[in-house]
């Protein structure tokens, strides 16, 4: 049976990867101008005291699914930043309202927020078709 190696055994430092991932997300999340309720969504709805915490200390011992939420969020930042002209641009696009299959004139935020790892992985993966 596979048995997938963990971060200390893979030569990352546990709590130091924590940190970067969480200074990255709240870094996005404020370019994208998007509140505390909409962040918990997006990490996957941690108890609020644990949310707080994480945004104030930016620092953690990340759960896979945490870090797998936060490297879409990440991939989707990037692509709209090599897609779009501006980064005025690319950070109002999650918010705007979007005609493309799967997004139903909704904005891409709503779809994200549907609080399940795969609305992030769709929304990055069309991202990623736009890409080329």
């Amino acid at each position: 049976m596979f048995q997938p190696r963990s971060l200390e055994n893979a030569g990352f430092n546990a709590d130091e990867l924590g940190a970067a991932a969480l200074t990255a997300f709240f870094n996005i999340t404020a370019a994208w101008h998007l509140g505390a309720e909409e962040e918990r969504v997006l990490l996957g709805a941690p108890p609020r005291s644990t949310f707080f915490k994480w945004k104030s200390d930016r620092a953690a011992r990340l759960s896979a699914d945490t870090l797998e939420r936060i490297s879409y969020v990440m991939g989707i930042y990037k692509a709209l930043h090599i897609l779009l002209p501006t980064q005025e641009t690319a950070d109002a696009w999650v918010k705007k309202a979007n005609t493309a299959q799967g997004f139903g004139g909704k904005p891409a935020l709503e779809r994200m927020l549907a609080g399940r790892v795969v609305d992030l992985a769709d929304v990055r993966r069309y991202l990623d078709a736009q890409r080329g």
